[in-house]
């Protein structure tokens, strides 16, 4: 599969083409700080039922990554192309850097 060919079969065929696409450490570690937020805010919102704060998810999450893609990685986010495998990929490679599989 290449990826001028548009088409993932897969999300496991995807995530190599993913990793690659965040090759910089620090867009992988913004992804990983936004990631993270995205998780205490949602911790948050729930606790508290402040529910207003739910907005902020998409800015604080794509905000982060889109910075490290423009400015680090000087790559098109694949969020534009691959919506939902880069939101997978997402939370797959915060997994593996909190589990030491990805360098931090």
């Amino acid at each position: 599969m290449t990826e001028d060919s548009g088409k993932f079969k897969n999300f496991g065929e995807f995530y190599p083409f993913y990793l690659g696409e965040h090759q910089h450490t620090v867009c992988r570690r913004l992804h990983v700080v936004g990631s993270f937020l995205v998780l205490v805010v949602l911790v948050y919102a729930m606790v508290s039922q402040h529910w207003k704060f739910l907005w902020l998810l998409p800015f604080i999450g794509y905000g982060f990554a889109w910075i490290g893609h423009f400015f680090f990685e000087k790559n098109r986010p694949a969020t534009f192309k691959y919506p939902l495998y880069s939101f997978m990929g997402d939370w797959v490679m915060l997994w593996q850097v909190l589990t030491g599989k990805i360098k931090f």
